[in-house]
């Protein structure tokens, strides 16, 4: 099995305006960096090369999404906890709003299944419904991966 995953962040700060530049001028070197990082398997994108502008399941609002698989949580892990995407990540309230509802989600996919947004908004819904289960979870249902809790982030 593959690790699929979905992050959602609602801007609280309009994306054109200078606040939000450093974020835009660093999203195609995070993502240059997803797609070179050992064990990444797949990104959703458009034409572009990035998701800012896709439409998505939470139209109507200023969300951006990111969704990714990986094969394993250890890729992936590495990936989020020891490359530029940290640092980014850091400056995540600069840019985003805090959500009340779960935004983060993973789920496992069978090798060559490349998940689509209507599934992700599925899984999401469903941990924000019953919190971690087999069929979506967050960082802290993967016992074998530590480095998120040294990040303040659940």
């Amino acid at each position: 099995m593959q690790l699929a995953e979905l992050n959602i962040a609602e801007w609280k700060i309009d994306p054109q305006s200078d606040a939000a530049q450093p974020f835009m001028r660093a999203i195609d070197t995070v993502n240059a960096v997803a797609d070179r990082s050992p064990g990444f398997v797949w990104r959703l994108k458009d034409e572009a090369g990035n998701a800012i502008r896709l439409d998505h399941p939470w139209s109507g609002q200023d969300v951006i999404v990111n969704m990714s698989v990986w094969e394993d949580a250890h890729a992936l892990e590495n990936y989020v906890w020891n490359t530029v995407h940290r640092a980014i990540y850091r400056r995540k309230d600069d840019w985003f709003a805090h959500m009340r509802m779960a935004h983060f989600v993973m789920w496992w996919v069978d090798p060559g299944h490349l998940p689509t947004l209507d599934e992700a908004k599925a899984r999401l819904d469903h941990l924000h419904e019953y919190g971690n289960t087999d069929t979506a979870f967050g960082w802290d249902h993967l016992p074998h991966v530590k480095l998120w809790q040294s990040q303040q982030c659940g």
